[in-house]
């Protein structure tokens, strides 16, 4: 169940649409709107367990409706409203959007936090039976192999190092804190994605370069040839971005605060940079473009760092470690089924 407009199908599997509205200040992104078919779909579906992803409006209301049929319930917390809040202005609804959060994590037996740091983030705020779920990676899409001579050379054809980011063109992404490196004549900056921060962006760094949305193997093969993938925003509950590099082999530069910690190794598989001190992101930039030896060093690491890290080995912990105490029965069920 997800916000229309959208596919109604994705591979074979049956989508249910609902109406939703765009934000004000970010009209992308739809907000699914609670709807009165929610009961009678999962009493006709007769789920056992509801798996509700960054539950705010339409997930709430399916935990909720998921509580009153007596299914267990797993809730994935995502997205840190309060952080993106604050970086709209909006300070003053810090603590209405933590009591709304703590009242929808309530209705799950389980929530699954992305990091180390969202995890002791949503208990500082109340919120218990907090577990620690990383996301999985697809290891064949992002891999070192996937690095193009030619697309380089497409990207910067002065032979210039390719600094790259990825992610929504939005304020909380904080992308401004790369118009010094964007400014320097020997490194390309490319961005990837779109968002309602894009004409701003391609005004304040007009020597970047802008591709929009990019999936697949086209935004495989973009991973793997960056020089360089700079995350610049401080408020990740995870980032699968970085993890994206790191499965391509690429250098990686990350802040040390939020989900990146749980993924970036200072000097071993990347360079973290301190929020608090924003000129760190710069100086490490200057010593990846100045050493191409250290950036392969850190790619072949890398790579290696989120190995165990594929979609298969997440799900494995989701049934074995996590849903036993949720939903035991299907944990009992997909062992059965493996070993048939």
């Amino acid at each position: 169940m997800a916000p229309g407009p959208g596919p109604e199908r994705h591979n074979t599997t049956p989508v249910v649409r609902v109406r939703s509205v765009g934000l004000t200040a970010y009209p992308d992104l739809r907000v699914g709107l609670p709807i009165g078919r929610l009961t009678e779909e999962l009493r006709r579906f007769q789920p056992d367990v509801v798996y509700a992803a960054a539950p705010v409006v339409l997930g709430a209301a399916g935990l909720l409706a998921a509580k009153r049929l007596g299914i267990p319930r797993v809730a994935v917390f995502q997205t840190d409203l309060a952080g993106f809040a604050r970086r709209y202005h909006l300070r003053v609804l810090d603590s209405s959007i933590w009591a709304w959060l703590r009242h929808v994590h309530a209705q799950a037996n389980l929530t699954l936090a992305p990091s180390t740091a969202a995890a002791w983030m949503l208990r500082s705020h109340g919120i218990s039976s907090v577990a620690l779920w990383p996301r999985g990676v697809d290891l064949e899409r992002f891999h070192p192999h996937h690095a193009s001579r030619e697309l380089h050379s497409q990207l910067a054809p002065n032979g210039e190092t390719i600094v790259g980011f990825v992610g929504r063109l939005a304020r909380e992404k904080q992308i401004e804190r790369l118009r010094h490196v964007a400014k320097r004549r020997d490194v390309k900056v490319v961005v990837v994605g779109d968002g309602p921060y894009r004409n701003h962006l391609e005004r304040l760094m007009p020597k970047a370069t802008f591709l929009g949305v990019r999936s697949g193997a086209e935004l495989g093969a973009l991973h793997a040839t960056f020089d360089i993938f700079v995350h610049p925003g401080i408020d990740e509950t995870f980032c699968q971005a970085v993890q994206e590099s790191l499965a391509s082999g690429c250098s990686v530069v990350a802040p040390a605060q939020g989900g990146p910690l749980d993924l970036v190794r200072h000097r071993d598989n990347g360079l973290l940079w301190t929020p608090g001190v924003p000129a760190t992101l710069d100086a490490a930039v200057d010593e990846l473009v100045a050493s191409p030896m250290e950036r392969m060093r850190l790619g072949r690491t890398a790579r290696q760092s989120v190995e165990g890290r594929s979609w298969e080995a997440v799900m494995d912990e989701l049934f074995e470690r996590h849903l036993p105490g949720v939903a035991p029965t299907v944990t009992r069920r997909r062992r059965l089924r493996r070993a048939a």
